[in-house]
């Protein structure tokens, strides 16, 4: 039951911020809603909205997170600090493993995405299985990201792959 009432509430705060809080302002309110809610915003992140989340989210410091923002399945993501997430990104935390004739969409899985620090997700990504992003990557707009990425590279395509490297300069 208290599951329940914790959906219940968070389906509302959701509501609230969808309707009368969507886009470029009043991020100190949908970040504090948000926390309430029982999902974690770090300082200073900012979220757009609208928002559609089933699962879990965690956010560090310091981030944007564009419009549209999809969590679909009951998985977690976890985005890092000083991230940047375009419009439109989808991450799929439920899937299924294939099942006999009879019903191909087999037993259900959960599924964990974590986006590590200082990454830029362009417009319209879609994120599905338990990956990683590591630190310092940028995902051009469009992308399908099915594996784990390794640090400071850009991917792009359907399926993802290494479009460059980008190491980052070490300051002194």
């Amino acid at each position: 039951m208290k599951k329940i009432l914790k959906i219940i509430f968070q389906r509302f705060i959701l509501k609230i911020i969808n309707i009368f809080l969507s886009g470029t302002h009043f991020f100190r309110i949908k970040r504090f809603l948000l926390n309430l809610a029982g999902y974690k915003i770090g300082k200073n992140t900012k979220v757009v909205g609208p928002l559609n989340i089933t699962g879990n989210l965690i956010v560090g410091e310091n981030s944007w997170i564009g419009k549209e923002l999809y969590i679909l399945g009951n998985g977690t993501v976890t985005i890092g600090n000083n991230c940047d997430l375009a419009p439109c990104i989808t991450f799929s935390t439920g899937g299924h493993e294939i099942g006999d004739c009879k019903r191909r969409a087999g037993e259900g899985k959960i599924f964990n995405i974590t986006v590590k620090d200082g990454c830029w997700i362009g417009t319209r990504v879609t994120i599905i299985n338990s990956v990683t992003i590591s630190e310092s990557c940028v995902i051009g707009a469009g992308a399908l990201v099915n594996k784990d990425i390794k640090r400071s590279v850009v991917v792009g395509g359907v399926p993802a792959k290494i479009i460059k490297n980008c190491r980052c300069k070490k300051k002194h």
